[in-house]
């Protein structure tokens, strides 16, 4: 229950970007961005290329814990998140907190890339480079490994601020 129509910390309409809100009306996949030794964030912002070899690009903050841990280690794992994961999903944006730590609730599999939930698809990829991007870095990588696994429910979906199916 809140007190407010709405919320009260919001930028005024007439303030935001328009550049952010064109972005945020495009729906995309969460997915789930991890590294050895246990580091992870959540990332909407990214696309996979078809080729031989796959790529995977992604806009990642640079002063991320994940950041730092991709670059000593040069390899990652993405995790395609189901519509049941929403918490995960808030917990490694830093939405939620995480009491004990990002990784301290449910089940990870260790991979050489980095944690994953079993039973949900992932990539394993190698770091090929970064370069500033607006406001992120522009990560690029190779998919070294792929597990496609059946989703329990459906794709989870950010949109607007707010996920959805």
């Amino acid at each position: 229950m809140s007190i407010h129509a709405s919320d009260p910390f919001a930028t005024p309409e007439e303030l935001r970007s328009p550049v952010r809100r064109l972005r945020g009306r495009l729906p995309a996949a969460v997915t789930l961005w991890t590294a050895n030794p246990r580091h992870g964030l959540t990332v909407s912002s990214m696309l996979v290329a078809d080729g031989d070899p796959g790529r995977v690009l992604g806009l990642v903050d640079e002063e991320s814990d994940l950041w730092e841990a991709l670059e000593e280690s040069g390899r990652f794992a993405v995790t395609l998140l189901g519509e049941d994961d929403r918490q995960l999903a808030d917990r490694f944006a830093g939405l939620m907190p995480a009491p004990g730590g990002l990784f301290a609730t449910g089940d990870w599999q260790p991979t050489d890339w980095g944690p994953v939930k079993p039973g949900q698809t992932w990539a394993g990829c190698r770091l090929d480079g970064s370069r500033p991007y607006g406001w992120s870095l522009l990560v690029e990588a190779t998919i070294e490994h792929v597990e496609l696994i059946e989703p329990a429910s459906g794709t989870l979906l950010h949109e607007r601020g707010r996920y959805r199916r």
